[in-house]
């Protein structure tokens, strides 16, 4: 990531500023940017018009644009009279989530305010954000359309307020405690207080990192204020459908960060790969080949589609760990050592212990599912030491 600063004035000077909050960068404001040149002069002009006499603040851009954004912010921030910061990254890992996971360890203040760089979250609601927080003693504070006050009528057409309304309506139902005080999980606008946030224990995916935060590192105390969503100044909307595929992949990696969890979806996962399984079973036979190798086959096909299954919705951020022929191989491994373990486990239930077939074999079936996930989690997906000890050794350090 390379980085660029200009600081046209000093930060938090109460003679010039007469802040509210008497300390030195009261806030942060970050703004993750993704080819916004046309949107960063405006968005600057209105912070400068809306926090400098109420609040001491500075701004950090973690751009991951591809046009001249960076150096639009960069000439703009000259007439800016509180510092900004451009961090550009080379690679956006993490999407717009990762970039604020980075502005958050880049910010020096007690308060971070994220927001987006095209201006449909008013500049004019930092004060009021910080001040709520501060009266609350709150940890979180959600600028939310949904309560009142608030509305969403800068979401362009039906479509958009339908997509809107049911990802929160599907994040509250499949969190209802973390979320619980949080009427938009969805918004991208919000302010914490950096005490309150351990920015390493985020995993972002996508763009919605309100909903990383609640449910990782929630702080105790969350309060609300009410925001219209104002319309898009310049440019194009960068929600797309492979922005909702990655939220959707996000939603079930947080709902499956238990063991618990992560143990229902893959059994949910390996029901699945009986269908595979039952077909080429089907066409196999169907060609004069004996069942028995025709099962064997017929079984490589459900392997290969609960691996790809778990490879990209339970375990996709543990992939890094092992390449990919190992993983595989691995896996088919344990698979198909579970059809092999089933039988003499049935027979040693049935004569040593007096058990019914059916019985047996259903409890042959929940021992054998139980060792296959205990056996994919540890010997699959979770990193050996020796790949441990080589992540350490590479992992880029940031700048200070």
């Amino acid at each position: 990531m390379s980085q660029e600063s200009t600081v046209p004035g000093e930060l938090g000077d109460p003679a010039v500023r007469g802040a509210e909050i008497a300390e030195p960068g009261a806030v942060t404001i970050v703004v993750p940017t993704f080819n916004e040149s046309a949107n960063v002069r405006e968005l600057l002009h209105r912070i400068t018009e809306s926090v400098p006499t109420r609040l001491p603040c500075e701004v950090v851009f973690v751009d991951d644009s591809t046009d001249d954004t960076p150096e639009v912010i960069s000439e703009a921030a000259q007439d800016c009279p509180f510092p900004v910061t451009v961090l550009h990254r080379e690679e956006p890992v993490g999407g717009l989530g990762g970039a604020v996971v980075e502005g958050i360890k880049a910010a020096t203040s007690d308060w971070i305010v994220v927001m987006d760089g095209d201006l449909q979250h008013p500049p004019s609601l930092v004060p009021e954000l910080v001040g709520t927080g501060e009266r609350a003693n709150a940890g979180l504070v959600v600028a939310s359309r949904y309560i009142k006050g608030g509305s969403r009528e800068g979401l362009a057409g039906g479509y958009r307020i339908a997509v809107s309304r049911g990802a929160t309506w599907l994040t509250k139902t499949l969190f209802p405690r973390k979320l619980r005080g949080i009427s938009d999980p969805m918004s991208g606008f919000f302010a914490i207080r950096r005490s309150a946030v351990t920015a390493e224990a985020l995993k972002p995916l996508g763009y919605k990192i309100l909903l990383e935060l609640a449910v990782r590192s929630r702080p105790r105390q969350v309060t609300e204020v009410p925001f219209v969503f104002q319309d898009r100044f310049a440019g194009e909307s960068k929600s797309t459908a492979q922005e909702g595929f990655r939220f959707l992949r996000h939603l079930l990696g947080l709902r499956t960060a238990s063991p618990v969890a992560r143990m229902v979806v893959f059994g949910l996962i390996g029901a699945t790969g009986f269908i595979p399984n039952l077909v080429g079973l089907w066409a196999l036979t169907k060609t004069g080949m004996h069942y028995v190798p025709a099962e064997i086959l017929a079984n490589q096909l459900g392997v290969a589609w609960n691996f790809y299954l778990i490879e990209h919705l339970l375990f996709r951020d543990r992939r890094r760990h092992r390449n990919w022929w190992d993983r595989a191989g691995r896996f088919a491994l344990l698979a198909n050592a579970d059809l092999v373990l089933r039988i003499p486990l049935i027979a040693l239930f049935i004569h040593k212990f007096g058990m019914g077939a059916l019985s047996a074999t259903a409890l042959a079936l929940i021992t054998t599912f139980v060792l296959r996930f205990v056996g994919t989690e540890a010997l699959v997906y979770l990193p050996s030491r020796k790949g441990s000890r080589k992540e350490s050794r590479t992992a880029p350090r940031r700048a200070e």
